[in-house]
């Protein structure tokens, strides 16, 4: 359900192993998690132990019952942390569920109005997809990490080639919302989306549009869908961020939403699709 996305603060001499597990309990005082993780390749069999987390932002979704992946770092000097987490489960049903926050997106309800300049500089809003099915998710262009926004545009890329090829062209819309509006003009957005649609492909026929707002209407959207992001502390260059993408069905009302970085473009086609039958 939430990724952290930041620069690693680790040495050059540290070592990183994926670890996948569930969340036993958590302990926000000291910042540390009890997971039953599955086995780790050539470091560690499966065990249930205690975990430091150091991102204080991540214990109000860190929970008993939800599964996680991340990296767990190791230093030459024993030191250890998880980082880049991401909880990719809901908490189990036998567990008191979250109180609901309205102000968020729950499936059913209808998107919240707002508008945005996408990448050629004209504004764009729900009311535009009105009649399509549609996905947006959040990036911002200088992400450094592989498996965050540069993951997501790779989806939705691939994803609006898709789209193109298929009989639904006219009928799905992809988009992406920055969350660096000090940076991320509609301009360095045109180039942002061509680098990943490819130097050649005809950007005007692609379903996949990038756009950004002043910095209140972008927070008005990144808090509708529940996406939490913040400058990074440590390197105001940079952001920490959760991944959050949203499927709208034609009728302008939300109907799934995909947690984490799990997900393929073949899924957000298929999901897509899905609402259009």
């Amino acid at each position: 359900m939430f990724t952290a996305c930041q620069k690693p603060k680790a040495s050059s001499e540290a070592k990183r192993y994926k670890l996948k597990g569930k969340v036993i309990s958590v302990d926000k005082d000291a910042k540390k998690a009890e997971i039953a993780h599955e086995e780790i390749p050539d470091y560690m069999k499966a065990m249930t132990m205690k975990f430091p987390v150091k991102d204080d932002w991540v214990w109000d979704e860190l929970t008993p019952g939800a599964d996680i992946r991340a990296d767990l770092v190791v230093e030459p000097n024993g030191d250890y942390w998880l980082e880049g987490l991401g909880i990719s489960a809901l908490p189990r049903a036998d567990q008191t569920p979250l109180a609901v926050n309205e102000n968020f997106a729950q499936i059913g309800k209808q998107v919240a109005d707002f508008t945005l300049m996408n990448q050629d500089g004209k504004p764009v809003s729900p009311k535009d997809f009105l009649g399509k099915a549609w996905a947006v998710t959040f990036i911002y262009a200088e992400c450094p990490l592989p498996d965050y926004c540069i993951r997501m545009s790779t989806n939705f890329s691939d994803a609006a080639n898709q789209i193109k090829a298929s009989e639904y062209k006219d009928k799905m819309a992809l988009l992406s919302v920055s969350f660096d509006p000090a940076r991320d003009t509609p301009e360095k957005l045109n180039k942002y989306r061509q680098g990943y649609l490819g130097k050649d492909a005809n950007a005007a026929e692609s379903a996949w549009q990038v756009a950004v707002g002043k910095e209140a209407e972008v927070r008005k959207v990144a808090d509708f869908f529940g996406l939490r992001y913040e400058v990074d502390p440590n390197d105001k260059a940079q952001f920490n961020h959760s991944l959050r993408t949203a499927i709208i069905a034609p009728d302008g009302k939300v109907v799934k939403i995909l947690l984490g970085n799990e997900w393929t473009p073949n899924d957000l086609v298929r999901e897509m699709q899905a609402t259009l039958k």
